[in-house]
């Protein structure tokens, strides 16, 4: 008998969402993000203060090391070596000082962001200095592909710089440290090549080189202090204590402005960046869409592209555009993102015939070079069927002269010479070819007429002839 108390369950009945479970799966969901992305736990924030510091200085083994890497990436920038440049970079020391500037920021420790920033630019004049005499000597002067990218700044450099400091200050902070970590964000914030262009521009007096690398320079070093700031302040680095309480508001103040300094710039620095490559890229996707309606552009660069004059210079050739052509594309910049550009367009008179021509002559080449093949292939045929029947006459007509001469002076003590031809005769019936053999005999020797019969059966049976015939001279 079921009981009153007892409820009965409807087996095809969706169960019903308890709020508890949801709620305990939320809370277990939370705690593996918290355990997954949380960098607090593990971090020695005194030894790593000690490391930073440690690291900062650039003098004496410090100097002597970034000098020799400086000339090791100058190479290979000159020698477009991307294996010489990386293995530079790992051996170089200019995160020291860097990291040194967001780390003491962060802390408030004035001293330290004192000693950070004379080192900071004991470091970048060190630098300039070797890579200058590296590049003084004409040899080491041309233009290499490696040098011409470190010219410019681009908004993905400031990516790359703010996430390396990010991965090299958290690789620092933890008390395992990880070396290649730290190797890595080295090699790809890439804070030498661009010292290196810079010494570079000086040497060969090209000061747009010159202050493009620094800029670009400039730009990864301000993101790397930035991010080492913000992982200081997020994991709650002690504060650097004063006696003096005054003088604890006043760092405190001084800190908080450098610090707001920085992080303006970099805004500006980024803002400006993105700008620029968002105006490049719809020139050129207006460039684009010119060549697709038929417009031919030579000499396309983004030399030509000039964001802070904001011009486009494109050279044509082939077919003129008119005035209203031009004032038609001109009209749809402002759809591309390039409201108040200019649009130099430079092009030639119309060489439509010219061109023509060119084809017509290009064409006549083409059916040229055919018959020349043609020809050739047939000269080819020809002398492969020379040498096929040459094979099959010497099958026929062959002689080991050499062999037999000896093997007849053996045998036949009173021959003199012998001598050997093809002879072809006809009785205007048929033709026939018959082997002749001339022999000289010593008349001293007795009997040698017996000889010479006997030379005319053997060749008949070496040579395996029917036909043969052998004269004396």
């Amino acid at each position: 008998m079921e009981s009153k108390f007892e409820k009965k369950i409807d087996p095809n009945s969706a169960p019903e969402n308890n709020p508890q479970d949801i709620g305990s799966i939320w809370k277990n969901f939370k705690q593996f993000l918290s355990k997954l992305l949380d960098i607090r736990h593990d971090t020695d924030k005194n030894a790593t203060i000690e490391d930073v510091k440690n690291n900062i200085s650039m003098q004496g083994h410090t100097a002597w090391i970034l000098v020799f890497s400086i000339l090791i990436a100058s190479i290979g920038l000159n020698t477009s070596s991307t294996a010489v440049v990386i293995g530079a970079m790992l051996i170089s020391p200019l995160m020291g000082p860097i990291l040194g500037v967001g780390l003491s920021i962060g802390i408030n420790d004035i001293d330290t962001l004192r000693r950070s920033f004379v080192n900071l630019g004991v470091m970048i004049g060190l630098s300039l200095i070797t890579s200058f005499l590296f590049f003084s000597f004409p040899l080491f002067q041309e233009l290499t592909p490696e040098l011409k990218a470190r010219t410019a700044p681009d908004v993905r450099d400031v990516f790359i710089a703010i996430s390396g400091g990010l991965a090299l200050i958290v690789a620092i902070s933890r008390r395992s440290k990880q070396t290649n970590t730290i190797a890595g964000v080295a090699i790809a914030t890439a804070l030498m090549p661009p010292l290196c262009t810079a010494g570079y521009g000086l040497a060969v007096w090209n000061l747009e080189f010159f202050f493009g690398a620094m800029f670009l320079f400039t730009i990864n070093t301000i993101f790397i202090a930035l991010a080492t700031f913000l992982i200081v302040k997020f994991l709650r680095f002690p504060m650097v204590k004063y006696i003096n309480s005054a003088k604890r508001k006043r760092i405190a103040q001084l800190a908080s402005f450098v610090a707001i300094i920085i992080f303006a710039f970099s805004v500006f620095q980024f803002y400006q960046l993105y700008q620029r490559g968002q105006y490049i890229q719809n020139a050129h996707n207006f460039i684009q869409e010119m060549k697709e309606n038929g417009i031919s552009i030579i000499d396309e660069d983004d030399k030509n592209i000039n964001y802070n004059n904001k011009s486009i210079k494109l050279v044509l050739f082939g077919k003129t555009l008119s005035k209203s052509e031009i004032e038609n594309w001109e009209s749809k910049l402002p759809t591309y993102g390039l409201a108040d550009t200019k649009l130099n367009i430079q092009q030639g008179v119309d060489d439509s015939d010219l061109r023509a021509q060119v084809e017509n002559l290009s064409d006549l080449y083409a059916q040229n070079q055919g018959i020349i093949l043609s020809r050739d292939e047939k000269i080819k045929q020809s002398e492969n069927k020379i040498k096929l029947l040459e094979a099959e006459l010497n099958k026929y007509y062959k002689v080991p002269f050499v062999q037999l001469s000896q093997e007849a002076k053996t045998n036949y003590n009173a021959l003199k010479s012998l001598s050997y031809s093809n002879v072809i005769s006809t009785n205007f019936k048929t033709t026939d070819t018959l082997t002749v053999f001339t022999a000289s005999w010593y008349d001293s020797i007795p009997n040698y007429s017996q000889q010479e019969i006997k030379l005319k059966e053997w060749l008949k049976i070496r040579l395996q002839l029917d036909t043969l015939k052998v004269e004396r001279k």
